[in-house]
């Protein structure tokens, strides 16, 4: 079983940016009702993905400079890094089914 690790910004640079292969971020915060809806798909992921696949999540209040260099403006929010670089976004709640489409289609 693989974990999502739980980041901020002081490993952002090392954990996402200069990571190698595929990085997944997730950006929640804990005063966000669909993000606690969406935490259970986002550990599946990491479990289902592990072999291509790192999954990390920043909780957005006390990471500020991540979440302006990601551009995130809602949560929960999903970024795809490829090659040290956002590939894939995705802003709202969705399904696993949703992010497993979103997955396929960015890892394919």
């Amino acid at each position: 079983m693989s974990s999502v690790l739980e980041i901020t910004d002081k490993e952002f640079a090392k954990e996402v940016l200069e990571a190698p292969g595929n990085v997944l971020v997730y950006f929640w915060a804990g005063w966000c009702g669909p993000c606690r809806l969406v935490s259970p798909s986002i550990q599946w992921a990491a479990d289902t993905y592990s072999d291509r696949l790192k999954v990390v999540k920043l909780e957005i209040d006390p990471n500020p400079n991540s979440v302006g260099h990601c551009k995130v403006e809602g949560v929960p929010a999903l970024r795809l890094f490829k090659d040290h670089e956002i590939f894939s976004t995705f802003e709202g709640a969705l399904s696993r089914k949703q992010l497993e489409e979103f997955l396929n289609s960015n890892l394919a």
